[in-house]
């Protein structure tokens, strides 16, 4: 997953994940099937009504038009998203950090066929692979991009501590905690400690003390670090 930064207007630097391949390769098949399953179920009920073909196909014309429009329409009024866009928690974006407006989305659209339908994804791959910024054809041409909106989770937000290899246990006893358990301590830790909020600390310090039988002299702040990192430690090791 490529990470890239825009400028707004405003001068402010965002950094974004520009979606996966394969993200967007399971949200157009998803949004095929929801083309495919309409257009099936309209012919069907086309084809149940006691019509001449002249109108008939008329008819299927303007009944089709949701279809054909499917991804111009939907990406224009949910800013930027499918419904397979929307599973797979992608989302098309300009490059300059603005909202695409309709004439973005109707460029993506029309040059999809060249992407898409003509060359069977094969051209917006390769473009994609090549070119980089998760950019096809058609975003090139529109100046957009498909980014990920997927939470991406580092270590440190995570149970378990970065450990060094040589890192020596200092209390057993914390086994005692089950996951859910330490994972509310660490995350009242982090809260306390990133808003200088002392007391919260000194009061999970004496807490786990009591539910431990741990007797130390070590500072609240650095005790209940430390026993995150043991539980961490022990956690790996199983």
């Amino acid at each position: 997953m490529e990470q890239f930064q825009i400028e707004t207007a405003q001068n402010i630097t965002i950094n974004q994940h520009t979606a996966h391949l394969g993200d967007r390769m399971l949200a157009y098949l998803m949004d095929s099937f929801i083309i495919l399953a309409y257009t099936i179920l309209m012919v069907i009920l086309l084809l149940s009504l006691d019509i001449e073909f002249g109108d008939m196909w008329a008819l299927y014309m303007v009944a089709s038009l949701p279809a054909f429009l499917y991804y111009v329409l939907l990406e224009t009024f949910m800013d930027g998203q499918t419904v397979g866009k929307t599973v797979m928690k992608i989302r098309v974006v300009k490059l300059d950090g603005s909202k695409p407006g309709f004439s973005s989305y109707f460029v993506r659209w029309i040059l999809r066929i060249i992407d898409v339908v003509l060359t069977t994804g094969g051209v917006a791959v390769l473009t994609i692979l090549i070119r980089g910024n998760g950019q096809r054809v058609g975003d090139i041409a529109a100046g957009t991009t498909v980014i990920s909106e997927k939470k991406h989770v580092s270590l440190k937000d995570t149970l378990l501590r970065d450990l060094p290899q040589d890192y020596k246990p200092q209390f057993s006893q914390v086994t005692i905690f089950k996951d859910r358990e330490m994972q509310t301590i660490k995350e009242f830790y982090d809260a306390a400690k990133r808003n200088g909020n002392h007391n919260v600390i000194v009061s999970l310090s004496d807490q786990i003390k009591k539910v431990t039988s741990i007797t130390t002299d070590m500072a609240p702040i650095d005790f209940v670090d430390r026993i995150i990192k043991d539980y961490s430690y022990y956690t790996q090791e199983l």
